[in-house]
């Protein structure tokens, strides 16, 4: 952790300095610590979700390998941001791979950060350069999607995957941090920071940062609002008028809420599928109305009007409302 910097962003000011201080993924944590011990560390594939420890992982790593002094000129990172084709991997990687350092023993290590940004032919030219310079160099290649890594650098590398963090191993960070921070949050606060963030701690931090700027008190309508999430509230709203209500008076509403608090159709449709699952439904009716809401939402996915998709999705209640009573009639 980074002391004395009030204004680093806390993603950064928090983040884990040792293998320690992470607080997921024990056994990855684990293997790897034996790895460094027994001087038998391979290549490594760090792959998952954002936010999940893969970055802080490598580089608790890199520091448990090297002195202070050492880490500039033992390891090298490089991110998406930097040139990421061929002629980096021909020339910074490949300069950094191949020198020796003379008067320190053990290996060099390179890492690259979001390696799935890389073109193919600079995969196809580091393979060359992981098989080469394995006495003196190690690779850890970090990724988002383990499908845009080619075969032969998978095959090369020990692969670990980060997967989303649970609520219980978020939890005591969060209390860590609203403590140091002395940031006044509520229970339903912290509930709804855990989540919006889906198991990425980055995201918590971020959301629990922005909302202590705009707000004395964090509490969820102060987290769904920081983020232009649709409230609990509105969202129970918007399923009583598409269960209820004619055609052109729930368009009419919807649309002036999503006007008035501007709500994107897709956390709408996020949010009252989730809300489905709790009402009760016949399950035929259930089925027919989340395949429509698939479809809907795939064609937002695709850039159509979100003004007909709504009317698509009222006109699915509809639908489904006259089923029902059907139903109920015969």
């Amino acid at each position: 952790m980074v002391a004395g910097t009030p204004n680093l962003p806390w993603v950064e000011k928090y983040r884990p300095s040792t293998l320690q201080d992470l607080i997921s993924h024990e056994d990855i944590i684990r293997t790897i610590t034996k790895f460094i011990d027994e001087n038998q560390l391979p290549h490594l594939l760090f792959y998952g979700p954002p936010g999940t420890g893969k970055t802080s992982a490598i580089l608790a790593c890199a520091r448990k390998l090297y002195q202070p002094g050492q880490f500039r000129s033992m390891v090298l990172e490089l991110n998406a941001s930097d040139d990421r084709g061929i002629g980096i991997v021909r020339g910074p990687i490949l300069n950094f791979a191949s020198t020796r350092t003379i008067f320190k023993s053990g290996f060099k290590l390179i890492i690259l950060d979001e390696a799935d940004a890389m073109t193919n032919d600079a995969q196809n030219a580091l393979r060359r350069i992981i098989e080469k310079f394995t006495e003196n160099v190690r690779f850890c290649l970090i990724c988002n999607y383990l499908s845009k890594i080619i075969p032969a650098l998978q095959s090369r590398c020990t692969r670990f995957r980060f997967g989303p963090l649970s609520p219980e191993q978020i939890l005591p960070r969060l209390n860590y941090v609203i403590d140091q921070e002395k940031v006044e949050v509520t229970e339903d606060g912290k509930q709804a920071l855990i989540d919006l963030s889906q198991g990425d701690m980055r995201k918590v931090l971020n959301i629990l940062q922005s909302s202590s700027t705009a707000f004395s008190t964090i509490n969820e309508d102060a987290v769904y609002t920081c983020v232009g999430h649709p409230l609990k509230a509105d969202i129970t709203n918007i399923l009583k008028w598409l269960l209820n209500d004619d055609f052109v008076s729930t368009y009419n509403r919807i649309q002036n809420l999503k006007v008035e608090k501007g709500l994107a159709l897709q956390d709408i449709l996020t949010e009252v599928h989730t809300f489905l699952h709790r009402i009760e439904l016949p399950s035929e009716t259930l089925m027919e109305l989340l395949i429509k809401l698939s479809d809907i939402e795939y064609r937002l996915s695709g850039g159509t009007n979100e003004k007909f998709q709504l009317s698509s999705l009222i006109g699915a209640f509809h639908i489904a409302r006259n089923k029902i009573e059907v139903n109920e009639n015969e």
